[in-house]
């Protein structure tokens, strides 16, 4: 796997309901330029702060004062102090409706005026997914949920700055929702604004994420560009998923410590560049375990390691047994498969408890820390979270595996250079 040049290439994007930044984060890192990214929730918002700060220094030779920032010698105000003012306030911390778009409209466009070429090539995605998702669909009826109707904001902000390719990015059950109505409006919505489109359910687990994470990617693009639908080259890792664990120091349940355990990177983490040789380790804490759901946890690991099977809630001993829902979620714990090439899908409900991430190390009987998560999502070491471990723990599980991202980056980048050279794209 060959890590991206991530030096500037000149062609823009504004990413939209952007989250921690994930799939900002991969196409950064082939070098396209952040116009803005709007996101509502604040602890996201800073994190995305941060993380302009880092690309903001790295491309001007000035690393050190991230790695400052991270090793607690300075604040994060110095740390935002340390760039120009519109890094960060590209960043637009704001909901996405009706009555909040004319002024984040305005933002945008200051952010434009502020760049050399002021004018945006692309916008990436997506709206919250909940409302798409087969468990949220299974909870109520999800008809009058306002989030199915997100995309229309999306829209407008393609509607303004016609750019040349969009990329809009969610989860499988948008084809289905409403009968396949929802995806059906959408496909039309963005046909009405002169795209064609396209769109491939894409696994993460296929773009060297330790992962099985499927997404819809639907792209679209300008008549007369001359692109096609980018094809992201899949990257198939002989890695296992314990590649991710291996140079974390043990902890017990509540524990933190910032020192890897060992100076060795193996392949996996250095071909990906998820550690690199001058990190430094954070937000490699663990939440506090009760005893009695360590008990759990080590009977699952037990019967995952010997028998390579999950645990049934059932077959607990009754003394564990503390919910009266004995027939939904019986596999409500669940082991991280260290033994196999790809984890199950990280989800924003490990924010809530951990019992669905459980450290496959029965010395360590606990959930998983907020870096490992971070890990099978593919984020790299130093990228830094902001916020509380809970607030963390739900942008690491809501976001795009940036491995993914870069695979799709690299593709549309492709695609902007093939229609530069054939004289299609200004």
């Amino acid at each position: 796997m060959i890590i991206p040049d991530s030096t500037p290439n000149g062609f823009t994007y504004i990413d939209l309901f952007a989250g921690a930044g994930g799939l900002s984060e991969g196409f950064a890192s082939c070098g396209f330029i952040p116009v803005a990214h709007v996101e509502m929730n604040a602890s996201a918002c800073d994190t995305l702060k941060t993380r302009a700060c880092y690309w903001w220094l790295k491309h001007n030779n000035q690393l050190t004062i991230y790695k400052q920032y991270l090793a607690g010698e300075i604040t994060r105000d110095e740390l935002y102090r340390s760039v120009p003012s519109e890094v960060i306030a590209s960043v637009i911390c704001e909901k996405m409706g009706d009555d909040t778009m004319p002024g984040i409209l305005e933002r945008i466009d200051r952010c434009i005026n502020s760049t050399v070429t002021k004018r945006v090539d692309l916008i990436v995605g997506g709206p919250p997914c909940q409302a798409y998702s087969l468990v949220g669909r299974g909870r109520k009826d999800m008809s009058s949920d306002p989030r199915n109707t997100l995309y229309k904001q999306y829209l407008s902000v393609l509607k303004r700055y016609e750019p040349q390719m969009f990329v809009f990015e969610n989860v499988p059950g948008l084809l289905n929702a409403g009968k396949g109505k929802y995806f059906i409006d959408i496909q039309m919505a963005f046909e009405e604004l002169g795209y064609y489109i396209d769109h491939k359910i894409l696994n993460a687990a296929d773009f060297g994420v330790l992962q099985n994470r499927k997404r819809v990617i639907l792209v679209g693009w300008k008549h007369g560009t001359g692109f096609q639908y980018p094809i992201p080259r899949k990257e198939h890792s002989k890695a296992f998923v314990q590649s991710l664990f291996e140079d974390l120091p043990p902890l017990t349940p509540g524990e933190q410590c910032n020192q890897y355990k060992t100076s060795h990177i193996n392949s996996y983490l250095h071909d990906t560049g998820i550690r690199k040789e001058d990190d430094i380790l954070t937000w490699h804490v663990a939440r506090p375990n009760r005893e009695s759901d360590r008990e759990i946890y080590r009977i699952a690991i037990n019967k995952w390691t010997n028998e390579s099977k999950r645990l049934l809630y059932n077959e607990l001993p009754d003394a564990l047994k503390t919910h009266n829902n004995r027939t939904a979620f019986v596999d409500r714990f669940k082991v991280v498969e260290k033994d196999q090439p790809a984890s199950h899908t990280m989800v924003a409900h490990i924010s809530k408890d951990g019992h669905y991430y459980i450290h496959p190390d029965i010395n360590q009987a606990r959930s998983i820390s907020v870096r490992e998560a971070a890990r099978i999502q593919s984020f790299p070491d130093d990228f830094f979270f902001e916020g509380s471990r809970t607030a963390v723990f739900t942008q690491i599980g809501n976001a795009v595996p940036p491995l993914l991202a870069q695979a799709i980056a690299a593709a549309v980048l492709k695609e902007f250079r093939e229609a530069l050279q054939n004289g299609k794209n200004d």
